[in-house]
């Protein structure tokens, strides 16, 4: 079907019941239809073609009757080849064309669902009720921070969008299911609100209005206890790979002394990236700051340790005297190698350990040996398209990871973006890293591993036509 002048509302409703597809350009309708109708009632298909030479740009929208049908085909046909000779495709949930945006909707977008609850559930109450439907990852109800009561609005989140929105279509209407708003959406706007104190209701508040709820201030807010000047006990410690309250625990549990570690958390109960470390000495909160600032958690991923204000008077100049002087030790201590440790023992009572370094990559991948790179000067014969989430790896560790299957010419990573490209002088090779990585986690990030579209073809945009 050539004509894609529908309106908006036709080809968004349902929402994510329209896929985008990227075919060889050989693909034809009765093709798509052939092998995508068994998921489902398909309302219409469009393949692009060049208003010129009326050929196939090797682009193709389907619409289904329900989102379940249109994320069930997504799931099932991506990376398959629809005919003999022909490249595997690639299969997205097209954007809402009144969104405005130009990006792809990634899965990780369609797996949760944000519901309306009795105040009475539990969580094993949430998970009961949605299991039904399919696996679920984890379901979270929301509370008031300050009474511990649930609000009765919860969070699921399931492993396959086709569950949430199965989900969705088929769960009691006064739940009241709806796809939750992605974490990482307007992030600025919404630290912003984060560093300002909520009323209850979210109608007086701006920043809040993409939720049906409010929200309390965070206990921590960058505005307020922020100080280069500042030694304390507390510690602020900020990653931007997902890193848990046990692994951070145990990192700086290394320094003896820590009194408590607590991750930061916004109001709906999911990590801000950041931990609050507390020493019972200000020797210790010394020490591991200017070991473990910058250091390398998970490999790749350089954490970044400041101090933050723990409320302690520091008026007093016999105090202000007594706390540059500990750190003056300290800082000397880390320095000056040798006699750091003998001077921990003095100040706090203990040896100092030291901090080990983890292997540079981290994954359950059994990766083969490091192999040499191709010669600069070789023809490139395949290419990767990689996706990274939440945010791509250092060029460094991508090098570690796919020279492994050799004959690696190159990495590049857009700027920008979370994508990346991986050249390859065989073919071979990069079908064995695509089939080993695919999916698979490093260092703390999920990688998308696929077949890149031929140079002529390439565009870090999607073309867009309508």
């Amino acid at each position: 079907m050539e004509d894609y002048n529908r309106p908006s509302s036709y080809l968004d409703e349902p929402p994510n019941s329209r896929l985008f597809l990227v075919t060889s350009k050989s693909i034809t309708e009765d093709i798509i239809r052939e092998h995508f109708s068994p998921y489902g009632e398909i309302q219409d298909i469009w393949v692009v073609k060049d208003k010129q030479t009326k050929e196939s740009k090797g682009v193709s929208f389907v619409k289904f009757a329900k989102s379940s049908q249109a994320c069930t085909a997504m799931e099932e046909m991506h990376g398959r080849c629809l005919a003999e000779g022909t490249k595997p495709i690639k299969v997205f949930i097209a954007q809402s064309r009144s969104s405005g945006s130009h990006r792809d909707v990634e899965d990780e977008e369609l797996t949760r669902i944000f519901v309306m609850i009795p105040k009475t559930f539990t969580e094993e109450d949430l998970k009961e009720t949605f299991k039904a439907y399919g696996d679920i990852e984890y379901a979270i109800i929301i509370k008031n921070k300050t009474t511990g009561e649930s609000k009765g609005l919860g969070y699921v989140r399931y492993h396959k969008p086709s569950q949430a929105a199965t989900a969705i279509e088929n769960c009691d209407k006064t739940f009241r299911a709806i796809l939750a708003e992605p974490r990482t959406k307007n992030a600025s706007a919404e630290n912003e609100c984060f560093s300002n104190s909520r009323s209850d209701h979210a109608a007086s508040e701006p920043c809040l209005s993409g939720y049906p709820f409010g929200a309390e201030s965070s206990s921590y807010t960058p505005g307020d206890v922020w100080n280069s000047d500042l030694i304390t006990r507390c510690l602020m410690v900020s990653s931007r790979a997902a890193v848990t309250q046990e692994q951070v625990f145990g990192l700086f549990d290394l320094i003896p002394g820590m009194d408590y570690c607590e991750m930061q958390r916004d109001q709906y109960g999911f990590s801000k990236g950041q931990a609050m470390i507390r020493y019972s000495n200000l020797g210790s909160a010394v020490y591991a700051k200017e070991k473990l600032n910058g250091f390398e958690y998970p490999p790749g991923n350089r954490l970044s340790v400041t101090y933050i204000d723990d409320g302690e008077d520091r008026t007093s100049p016999v105090g202000k005297m007594a706390m540059q002087l500990v750190a003056a030790q300290m800082m000397s201590m880390v320095w000056n190698g040798p006699s750091g440790p003998q001077l921990m023992k003095t100040t706090a009572g203990y040896a100092a350990p030291s901090v080990p370094q983890k292997p540079r990559v981290q994954t359950d991948v059994a990766l083969p040996s490091h192999k040499k790179l191709a010669p600069p000067d070789s023809v490139v014969k395949e290419r990767l398209f990689v996706i990274f989430n939440p945010a791509p790896l250092p060029v460094d560790i991508l090098e570690d990871v796919f020279c492994r299957f050799g004959s690696l010419l190159e990495v590049y990573l857009v700027p920008g973006r979370n994508v990346g490209y991986v050249k390859y002088a065989d073919r071979k090779h990069a079908s064995d890293a695509m089939a080993a990585l695919h999916g698979k986690v490093v260092n703390g990030v999920k990688m998308k591993v696929m077949l890149a579209d031929p140079p002529k073809e390439e565009s870090h945009k999607r073309q867009r036509t309508y």
